[in-house]
C-alpha cells in the first residue's frame, strides 16, 4: 500500500471516533443522546432537503461537506453544549488543536483542503457557511421539539438564550428561521424554554 492510501484509511478510521462523542441532544422519541456522527449526517441530508430556502444560492456538494466534517474535531475537543458558557470560552483554542492533529493524519492537500473549508464553515461569511450553520441550528432545535423539549427544560435554558443562537440561522435561511422562531415561541408558551 501506498503511503497515500494508508493516510488516507488512518484518517478514515480515526474519524470513526466521531460516533463516540455524545451531544446533549436526544434522538426523536425520546430516544438516547445523539453522537456526533449522527447529528452531522443529519444535518447534511437536512441541507440537500432544504436547499431550496438558503437567503443565496449555494454550491449543496460543499455545504454538505461542511456539515459532515464540522464537529470531526470534538474527537479531541470533546462536545461543547451551545448553552455552555464556561465551555465556549475555551473552544476555539480546543477545536484548532484538534483540527491540526487530525486534519494532518491526510496527505498535504487534502489537510489543506478540509481545513481551508472547516475554517470556512467557522468564518461564517461566505452563502454555503450561513447555510450550513442554519442545518447546525435548525437540527437540535427540531430533535428537542420533537421529545416535548425535555433538553430546554434539563438545561434550564431561556428564550435570550435560544433566540441568541437561532438569530444566526436567519443569516442563512429567513424562510427556516421563521420555522425556528415558531417552534421557540410555542416551547415559551408550554414552559419549556424559560422567558
Amino acid at each position: 500500500m501506498n503511503n497515500r492510501l494508508k493516510q488516507q484509511l488512518d484518517f478514515a478510521l480515526e474519524i470513526d471516533k466521531e460516533k463516540n462523542i455524545f451531544r446533549q441532544t436526544h434522538l426523536s422519541g425520546h430516544g438516547r443522546n445523539e453522537n456526533d456522527a449522527e447529528h452531522a449526517w443529519h444535518m447534511a441530508i437536512m441541507a440537500y432537503l432544504l436547499q431550496e430556502y438558503s437567503n443565496e444560492p449555494v454550491d449543496i456538494a460543499k455545504v454538505m461537506l461542511m456539515c459532515l466534517i464540522h464537529d470531526i474535531v470534538e474527537i479531541d475537543a470533546g462536545d461543547t453544549y451551545a448553552y455552555d458558557a464556561e465551555g465556549l470560552k475555551t473552544q476555539k483554542a480546543r477545536e484548532d488543536a484538534a483540527k491540526e492533529r487530525i486534519f494532518s493524519l491526510l496527505p498535504d492537500e487534502q489537510k489543506e483542503e478540509l481545513t481551508a473549508l472547516f475554517d470556512e464553515f467557522e468564518a461564517y461569511e461566505t452563502p454555503e457557511s450561513k447555510f450550513a450553520h442554519s442545518m447546525d441550528n435548525l437540527q437540535p432545535l427540531l430533535l428537542n421539539n420533537s421529545n416535548g423539549g425535555g433538553d430546554w427544560r434539563e438545561h434550564g435554558v431561556t428564550a435570550e438564550q435560544v433566540y441568541g443562537r437561532q438569530s444566526k440561522t436567519r443569516l442563512g435561511s429567513e424562510q427556516l428561521f421563521e420555522v425556528v422562531d415558531r417552534i421557540i415561541r410555542e416551547n415559551i408558551e408550554k414552559g419549556n424554554i424559560s422567558n
